[in-house]
């Protein structure tokens, strides 16, 4: 009997330990985790320079168009178009959604951020997750893991929550960690990172093995 596939999409907040979370529940139902791994994939697949997808990762405060002067070539290529002058954010977040579903198509996969649950909307086997965390232990996961001060920690942390939340907006037309927009929402801070992961993979399982989510 073929093996079912399984997609889960994986929003957080800034150091709510989503990737961590997300790592383990692939490594507990072996299913490969995309995060900063769909970057590399993005620029294999288009022949863009992997540094024009870093900078727009999951932002949307920056200069919307990208002069080609940095590529090696001067230009790159996505199928049979020739981007040799421009390429805005919009082309970028189409070339990674495409590879999304490219993704999901062909395998199980656990996405982590970059709209996967809008992108992938129309899969019937998707299951949306956000994780979330007080924001005390955020404020000490940052400082701990980055060395950082309590001030430095804050505005990091309020940064990188903006900016995701303005991406996911953006592309989604959905609000960023609003409960209506998942499956599913979670305090990691709860739980703790490896129970919280342990109970979503059973989660997970659980709801794959049913055979529909019941969503209107």
């Amino acid at each position: 009997m073929e093996k079912k596939r399984i997609i889960v999409n994986v929003g957080r907040q800034f150091a709510s330990g989503g990737k961590d979370i997300a790592v383990r529940i692939g490594e507990l139902l072996d299913v490969k985790v995309y995060d900063r791994e769909l970057i590399t994939e993005s620029a294999k697949e288009s022949g863009v320079c992997s540094e024009f997808f870093e900078r727009a990762d999951e932002k949307t405060l920056w200069s919307k168009f990208f002069g080609f002067t940095s590529v090696r070539n001067g230009m790159a290529h996505y199928g049979n178009a020739e981007y040799a002058n421009f390429l805005n954010q919009d082309e970028l977040f189409k070339i990674q959604s495409d590879v999304i579903r490219q993704i999901a198509a062909r395998e199980s996969a656990i996405f982590v951020g970059r709209c996967a649950d809008y992108i992938l909307r129309d899969d019937e086997r998707a299951l949306n997750i956000f994780i979330s965390a007080d924001r005390e232990a955020r404020i000490e996961r940052i400082c701990t893991q980055l060395g950082l001060s309590e001030r430095k920690a804050v505005a990091l942390m309020e940064q990188h929550d903006k900016e995701r939340a303005t991406y996911y907006n953006y592309y989604t037309f959905k609000k960023w960690g609003a409960a209506e927009s998942y499956d599913l929402c979670i305090n990691s801070t709860r739980l703790g990172i490896e129970s919280t992961a342990d109970f979503l993979a059973s989660y997970v399982g659980d709801m794959m093995a049913r055979k529909t989510f019941n969503r209107k």
